[in-house]
């Protein structure tokens, strides 16, 4: 894999695809419809979809690509593969909350090794050099050539004063008891695979997730987490969090900067 290519492609497909979604999401309606599983999906989340994945599929014909709008690539099955979630937050988009992001991921022998969080909205970038390692762009942002960068990295947690972000849509009492395993300072909420970002760049230490996701709402972030420093692990049992499983689906999961001391489920 060419990962100065993929940089560069990943980081200008998610900002084509989020000029599409912010388009949509400026206008008056968003065509939204409701997936198989009750899910909603917009017409942002769709045009977002192709975008990528005809940009993906036209610079890295021979890699294997999973998306969340083409149920198809669900039934493909490898350890190495690109993943792509072109609108995480599908929920705060509708509701025009802004913390919605574009999520392109490549998975590498089962675990996300390089990625893009593109937040719209937020006007936030968050993606992985050629060397693994993660930076955040300032902006404003140029399809053509990366801009300023700075480096981000875990913070070096203070056990006894924890900052922690959680689900800004599925936050539920068997998160409120993990959490209050903890010595917090204080608690944020944040929508999609922003979480994983925060824990990246330090503004918090721990971001729990007792509550259904799939590899594609977690690679990304996790890509960013870990050239960052930081971990995602099993929710029971603290092992490593793996790609590639069965349908997709994630089991719950704890991401995190190494220094804070994990708790049991």
């Amino acid at each position: 894999m060419d990962y100065q290519l993929l940089t560069d492609v990943m980081r200008r497909l998610s900002l084509q695809a989020g000029e599409k979604i912010m388009e949509i999401y400026n206008s008056d309606d968003f065509g939204v419809k409701v997936k198989s599983d009750d899910s909603p999906v917009t017409a942002a989340d769709e045009a977002a979809d192709a975008l990528i994945s005809a940009g993906l599929r036209a610079a890295f014909p021979d890699v294997m690509l999973v998306t969340e709008e083409q149920a198809e690539s669900h039934k493909e099955k490898g350890e190495t593969f690109l993943i792509v979630d072109p609108l995480d937050g599908t929920k705060e988009f509708i509701n025009r909350r802004g913390d919605f992001t574009v999520n392109i991921a490549l998975v590498e022998n089962g675990m996300p090794t390089r990625g893009v969080v593109y937040a719209p909205a937020r006007e936030r970038m968050f993606f992985t050099l050629a060397d693994g390692s993660s930076v955040e762009e300032l902006g404003p942002f140029d399809e053509a050539m990366i801009g300023e960068v700075k480096p981000i990295r875990v913070a070096q947690s203070d056990n006894e004063a924890l900052m922690i972000v959680a689900s800004k849509s599925h936050r539920d009492q068997a998160t409120d008891d993990y959490i209050n395993k903890y010595a917090v300072k204080d608690t944020k909420s944040a929508g999609s695979s922003l979480k994983f970002c925060l824990v990246a760049t330090g503004e918090a230490d721990l971001y729990p997730r007792v509550g259904r996701t799939m590899e594609w709402d977690t690679a990304a972030g996790h890509a960013v987490l870990t050239g960052a420093g930081g971990a995602v692990v099993r929710f029971d049992t603290h092992a490593p969090l793996v790609y590639g499983k069965e349908g997709y689906a994630n089991p719950f999961f704890i991401a995190y900067s190494p220094a804070v001391l994990l708790k049991n489920a």
